[in-house]
């Protein structure tokens, strides 16, 4: 073997173990947050509560943590870490999670203004983009008026994870447990014991460390794993641009499960949309399927937590996911051609591209959550 192709075996092994030890954070940060979440005692959970406890308020709550973090993945695996602490109850956190459907399609919007200089380009640039955001809000649109009716979601996630109770499916958690308890363990007595600080605070200091170990940690595993096979994703969708809706959709779903992360396996698609390579037609099946692929994170991490509670919210994102595909692939001509109204706005005034990723994913989330705090004081 030359010593170019030593160097590069052991640049990937050099990744390998560190996307092992990124895991093993991943893991940690969601063991941490939930003993810090119980540290915190029931006024920290009661006001969380009520700060989620309007379905619009939660909605816009996930729409901006989302858009702000770039990562649904992010938002939901706290909602679900939340919820198995007992922070957060899964009615409230049901709307969370559909906001965050919607605040993770920011990154396509953002991807698609590389071509703002070139108006057909952007044109269909901004419309691929914008199908998955279509799509969300569509989706919520119709499934959240239901699910706050009759909870078909919530009850149906608690049928689902009863049974995997039943089974003894959620004893997977135990080893991760074994593994970090002994390092949750330390930083309690190094804050409590070592630095006598009270466990409220020390549960405070935590839940920040924690939050932070989380997003730093599934930032660099996306990174990772991006890095490892983003040349063959590339070479995949060269050779499979003529791929049928069926192949398209597992593609998008299989790939967003490993890469955990639907914003890298959309953005990837958006250049080619705008070039002209592929259409907004082939490729809405292949954001559907990103956009269930990408339950995989949160519903390994609550397998993790061990929580029955953190199990029923991954869940419900899932179903969530597939009950919106089941609706509007059959009526797929509504969002894709909403879709291209925009993108066809956009090319001709970029100042509307602006002002909608501005009104939709921040300003309008911040005047919601300010009107609930400070005008109806909730």
């Amino acid at each position: 073997m030359t010593e170019a192709g030593v160097r590069e075996k052991l640049l990937i092994a050099s990744r390998i173990l560190r996307l092992a030890f990124f895991l093993f954070l991943f893991l940690f940060s969601i063991k941490l947050m939930s003993s810090s979440l119980k540290m915190l005692g029931g006024d920290v959970a009661a006001s969380i509560v009520r700060a989620t406890d309007t379905p619009l308020v939660g909605l816009f709550i996930g729409i901006l943590a989302t858009s702000l973090v770039q990562s649904s993945s992010v938002t939901t695996v706290t909602v679900a870490v939340m919820t198995g602490a007992g922070a957060l109850s899964v009615r409230n956190a049901v709307p969370v999670i559909m906001g965050a459907n919607i605040g993770t399609t920011v990154t396509n919007i953002l991807v698609s203004l590389v071509h703002v200089t070139r108006r057909d380009e952007f044109n269909r640039a901004f419309g691929g983009a914008i199908v998955h955001d279509v799509f969300n809000v569509l989706a919520v649109a119709v499934l959240l008026p239901v699910e706050l009716a009759t909870h078909f979601l919530e009850r149906s996630a608690m049928r689902v994870t009863a049974g995997l109770e039943g089974v003894g499916g959620l004893k997977i958690a135990d080893p991760v447990k074994f593994i970090v308890r002994p390092f949750i363990e330390v930083a309690k007595r190094v804050l409590i014991d070592g630095m006598g600080l009270p466990e409220r605070i020390s549960g405070a200091i935590l839940l920040g460390v924690s939050v932070i170990g989380l997003f730093v940690s599934l930032y660099l595993i996306v990174k990772l794993i991006r890095s490892l096979i983003i040349e063959t994703l590339e070479q995949f969708f060269n050779r499979r641009l003529f791929m049928n809706a069926l192949f398209f959709f597992f593609t998008g779903l299989c790939i967003t499960a490993i890469v955990q992360s639907s914003s890298v396996t959309t953005s990837l698609v958006v250049p080619l949309i705008g070039a002209g390579v592929l259409t907004i037609e082939r490729v809405f099946p292949y954001m559907l399927g990103a956009n269930i692929g990408t339950t995989v994170t949160a519903l390994l991490a609550a397998l993790a937590s061990g929580e029955a509670a953190a199990v029923t919210v991954a869940l419900t994102h899932f179903l969530f996911n597939v009950s919106g595909t089941c609706i509007f692939y059959p009526l797929r001509f509504l969002p894709i051609s909403l879709a291209k109204a925009l993108g066809e706005r956009a090319a001709e005034s970029k100042l509307f591209a602006l002002l909608y990723l501005a009104l939709i994913f921040f300003f309008l989330p911040f005047v919601v959550l300010f009107l609930q705090k400070y005008v109806f004081g909730r």
